[in-house]
């Protein structure tokens, strides 16, 4: 219709510039002259202008290449064909020698940051250095897209893109602008230098790894203990790995949630190794209790793990988080009635204190410390590294030096589950898993995983391959994964601001799962966070960690005398009331102390409260997890609202002026997950490619919208209507309490895609269904990039428009 009629007007006028002599043929001759000068030779020009921008900017991480540039605002009426053509700006000259467009409204100067990418486009994130309005009574064009020359309603699920298909920079834009001194440049995320040291090394191939068949899968069971109502696929496979090595992979294909994590879309595993050296044999790590019949199955087969229970010299425990501990007792059992009168468990102090209470048989143990060793024969040597706090306090890795494998547990994982062994699939495809799952569980105790990191690099070998707990083996592209570990833990501890300690109560309730809710949020918005279990810290660690942080967060302990009631007593009288505040948050335990009697015992000594005392919500365990989420990021809000100030104040006065030329639309971002549901207002919305059709959304990193728009998950994009969006608009300015529903008292309405109902706001004028595929750190920031699968025009008006007197503040 329309848009066929405007491709076939389009294709006659490109023929006109071919077919000069109108003879309805095209010779070489009349080619090499269109291409040579005229209206098709300029197009050709404007499109190596381009390209050539395009792929040094896209090429830039890689090169280190000169990442300035400047953007210029066109004022209403300038096409970009005007622009394309237009001279550049004389009398006013940016200081990175980037020169703006003649007759721009105003201009930016920008440093690029990041790439993300955006379908067919690529997203990029820059921070301003400085601007300059040039035409103070002019605004910026906003374009309007009458039509799509596509058809599209709902477009299905796009197959993984291979890396390379990133590079080139289809469409350019800032997706919300984040503001700095000029002389106060931070690095570019993602340490590039590292990452590419990581890939060179990547093709070296070496021995640690090297799979041989056949790769032995069971048949599926069904589980059905977690959503009622919905069955999950379990299913184990068996493979061996290295020389005398072979995993067990319990393979949770559907698990949808795992703690906090309740975006999960590839399910999870569940990892358990078997080494058989010369003269002994080990079990590394006991799977789920769920697992139980399809463990055993495969434990003592020959294609399995390959073992016999009768002669089973160890089990060596990596920690005791019942996803990798839940069938030591069984293993045990069953070995004992085989006869076997020798089986010791090694592991770490703690995790042997720690299994004494969840094993009820008596068992042979062996506590292992840094710098010892176990001998398997054929040089199987195992060396162990202490890593407390990754995620549990009895946490520790394992190096066997014949095939230079280190098994970390859940160090280095993600929950990813597929049939592959190894990081075969691209980094691009794993990353968002890898790293959500190092958001979560990891960066809380970033400084723990530099000390690990650090102990690691004194084993007597080189880590030639990891084998992780969950998700696959790295060793594809083993240096990138430890890189990224690095240098997020080095950007999580070397934050200057507020610090915060957790301290939680291991196997009490839900302390552990509500304290990596609460210390996930704080996190996002680079908060130095440290956890400690009060079970497992002594009253000298107490007394540092006080002395460290500025917030002490503490789960309430059963009541009665313990180790954990002790220490939380040492945390108490370890404070200063003139540099500690607290905040006392429930369990969820039995017998809890009460979350009312802790708040008055530091208040009657003369603490003052970070926050109300928290206490569990009535409800799901998402509602609860999103009410001590929402809880972190109020933490948050409060001990970073003086920094922000302060950081306006020294605000650019003209900078902020240009960069508020940059106008936008006004739109409600809408996102739910279950009961969980959540919105907030953007401005900061853009089409990022149109092939596939996708848009880029910056949303606040304090806002907890931004959990519920993980990859994989779908929002919608409410286009407010110019002149009926101020109600709607001031509804959503609100400042909400932690667990407040956004929605109530407003009306909703649902707008349905292949991804079951979401909810959304009938005032807008139209609607836009996203899944998202990549998520960039943007400063106090979040760039989402989603594919558009299905659209709704509920009224044909205009988006309403958003133009701000400054850019230090967006309405």
């Amino acid at each position: 219709s329309v848009a066929g009629d405007m491709l076939r007007a389009q294709k006659e006028e490109a023929w006109k510039l071919l077919d000069a002599d109108g003879s309805g043929a095209v010779d070489i001759q009349e080619f090499v002259n269109a291409a040579t000068s005229g209206p098709l030779a300029e197009l050709l020009a404007q499109q190596r202008r381009f390209t050539s921008m395009e792929a040094l900017l896209s090429s830039c991480p890689a090169t280190g290449c000169n990442r300035s540039f400047t953007l210029s605002m066109l004022p209403v009426g300038m096409s970009a064909s005007d622009a394309q053509t237009a001279d550049l700006e004389a009398k006013k000259q940016p200081k990175n020698g980037c020169p703006a467009i003649k007759g721009a409204t105003s201009y930016l100067e920008c440093y690029m940051e990041g790439l993300v990418n955006a379908g067919g486009g690529t997203v990029l994130y820059a921070l301003v250095d400085a601007g300059e309005v040039l035409d103070e009574s002019a605004n910026t064009e906003l374009l309007r897209a009458d039509h799509v020359p596509i058809e599209w309603a709902e477009v299905p699920p796009r197959p993984p893109r291979s890396r390379s298909s990133e590079i080139a920079l289809a469409g350019l834009g800032a997706a919300g602008a984040t503001t700095r001194a000029v002389d106060s440049r931070s690095t570019f995320v993602g340490s590039v230098g590292a990452a590419a040291r990581g890939e060179q090394k990547a093709g070296v191939r070496r021995r640690a790894v090297a799979l041989k068949e056949p790769q032995v899968l069971s048949q599926e069971q069904s589980w059905t203990g977690l959503t009622p109502g919905k069955e999950y696929r379990l299913q184990t496979c068996c493979q061996e790995v290295a020389e005398n090595t072979r995993t067990i992979r319990s393979l949770d294909w559907d698990r949808d949630r795992f703690d906090i994590e309740f975006s999960l879309s590839n399910g999870t595993t569940y990892n358990s190794y078997t080494i058989k050296g010369a003269d002994k044999t080990a079990l590394i790590d006991a799977s789920h209790r769920k697992f139980e019949s399809l463990f055993f199955e495969a434990l003592e087969a020959p294609d399995g793990g390959g073992i016999d229970l009768a002669t089973l010299d160890y089990i060596i425990v990596s920690h005791t988080e019942p996803d990798h501990s839940g069938l030591i007792e069984a293993v045990l059992l069953k070995a004992k009635e085989k006869g076997n009168t020798h089986l010791t468990v090694v592991g770490s102090k703690t995790c042997i204190t720690f299994l004494k209470d969840l094993v009820h048989i008596d068992f042979d143990s062996r506590i292992v410390k840094g710098g010892d060793q176990i001998d398997l024969g054929g040089g199987h040597i195992l060396d162990f590294v202490i890593a407390p706090n990754l995620h549990w306090p009895d946490t520790m890795f394992t190096y066997d030096n014949k095939t230079q494998i280190m098994y970390t547990c859940d160090a280095f994982g993600m929950h990813y589950c597929s049939d592959q062994v190894t990081d075969k699939e691209s980094v691009e495809t794993l990353e968002p898993h890898y790293k959500l799952y190092y958001n979560c569980l990891m960066r809380p105790n970033a400084r723990s995983v530099l000390i690990a990191l650090k102990k690691a690099g004194d084993l007597p070998g080189e880590v030639a391959a990891i084998a992780t707990g969950h998700g696959p083996m790295l060793c594809e592209n083993k240096d990138v994964w430890m890189d990224k570990y690095q240098g997020w833990s080095d950007i999580a501890t070397k934050k200057l601001g507020p610090s915060v300690c957790i301290l939680w109560v291991s196997r009490h309730g839900e302390s552990e799962r509500l304290a990596q809710a609460f210390a996930y949020s704080l996190t996002q918005q680079d908060i130095l966070v440290e956890m400690h279990d009060l079970n497992a810290i002594d009253a000298f660690e107490v007394a540092e960690c006080c002395m460290r942080n500025q917030v002490i967060v503490v789960f309430t302990p059963p009541q009665g005398d313990s180790t954990a009631q002790r220490n939380l007593s040492s945390a108490l009288t370890s404070c200063n009331v003139k540099e500690n505040k607290f905040v006392v948050c429930a369990s969820g335990g039995e017998k809890d102390e009460p979350v009312d009697a802790l708040v008055s015992r530091w208040v009657q000594s003369g603490f003052q409260e970070a926050l109300p005392g928290l206490k569990t919500q009535a409800g799901s365990d998402a509602k609860n997890l999103a009410f001590f989420e929402g809880s972190g990021l109020a933490l948050a809000k409060a001990l970073l609202s003086k920094t922000k100030a302060a950081a306006k104040d020294k605000l650019d006065a003209q900078t902020m002026q240009a960069l508020g030329k940059m106008g936008g639309g006004r739109y409600i971002i809408s996102a739910n997950k279950g009961e969980i549901r959540s919105g907030a207002i953007a401005t900061w919305v853009m089409p990022a490619s149109s092939e596939p059709p996708s848009l880029a959304v910056s949303v606040p990193k304090d806002h907890p919208l931004q959990s519920l728009i993980q990859v994989g998950d779908t929002f919608v994009v409410n286009l407010l209507e110019e002149g009926n969006y101020l109600e709607v608009f001031k509804h959503f300015q609100q400042d909400l309490k932690p667990g407040q529903d956004i929605f109530e008292g407003i009306a909703t309405t649902e707008v349905e895609s292949k991804g079951g109902k979401h909810i959304a706001v009938p005032d807008a004028c139209a609607f836009i269904t996203c899944r998202v595929f990549s998520r960039m750190d943007a400063s106090d920031h979040v760039v989402i990039c989603g594919e558009a699968v299905s659209g709704q025009i509920v009224r044909d008006a205009p988006t309403a428009a958003n133009y701000r007197k400054s850019g230090a503040y967006y309405s």
